[in-house]
């Protein structure tokens, strides 16, 4: 009896990208900011925040953009800015086949938290404009631990939050790196959501306990996972 499963009564879900196209937004809000500025190279403004010299969604990125092609700082960038904001969260939009499940894993009892790199008030923002916000009774954003994945602090924040122990967790996330390998080693159960992935050279070799490609595919994941308790 003492290497019987935990049943599952808790879900992590990794926000951007997971449930979410984040990166799709960011390249719609990237165009739209070059077309504000007289340019047509909005592509070439979204390689800036794949960089690491300011951080994945630092707005230093559209400055250093505008300085490296003369375009005037003063009054255009605070502008530039709030182009991109607003464009990004406009644009963002769940994947197909989130609500749904959400819905009815809420409605089975699961208890859903959010463990995102976002500050609490952008993650807040974009569940509100994905109407999922109400799905989720905890969110821990990097401005409330100050560390970012793949740290596992995080995700240990989390659970004691949730008053969850890590065997009776599933964590559901796109990257490999910062959510799969970070849980796997808390011993949190993991589900590679491979359909948000965009940035792994290699998708098809991740240690991750389960691999889904549509988000409708965690229910029978976790129905195996129940299915196993049980049979113990």
């Amino acid at each position: 009896m003492k290497n019987c499963p935990s049943a599952i009564t808790t879900l992590l879900f990794d926000m951007d990208n997971t449930l979410f196209d984040l990166v799709g937004a960011q390249v719609t809000a990237c165009q739209a900011v070059a077309e504000h500025l007289g340019r047509d190279d909005g592509k070439d403004l979204f390689s800036y925040f794949l960089k690491s010299v300011h951080g994945f969604e630092s707005h230093e990125n559209i400055r250093q953009y505008m300085e490296e092609r003369n375009i005037p700082v003063n009054g255009s960038y605070r502008t530039a800015c709030q182009v991109y904001e607003k464009i990004k969260l406009r644009s963002i939009i769940p994947y197909e086949g989130i609500p749904k499940t959400l819905q009815s894993l809420h409605e089975q009892g699961y208890r859903m938290g959010i463990v995102t790199d976002a500050y609490s008030r952008d993650a807040t923002l974009r569940l509100e404009k994905t109407g999922l916000l109400p799905y989720f009774c905890c969110m821990v954003s990097f401005d409330m631990v100050k560390v970012k994945k793949p740290s596992p602090e995080p995700f240990l924040f989390a659970l004691e939050m949730m008053k969850a122990h890590a065997q009776e967790a599933v964590l559901v996330g796109d990257s490999p790196h910062r959510d799969i390998e970070p849980c796997s080693s808390l011993g949190i159960r993991t589900v590679y959501a491979r359909y948000g992935d965009r940035f792994s050279r290699d998708r098809t070799h991740v240690p991750a306990d389960f691999v889904i490609d549509i988000p409708e595919e965690l229910h029978d994941i976790l129905l195996s996972f129940q299915e196993k308790t049980n049979f113990h």
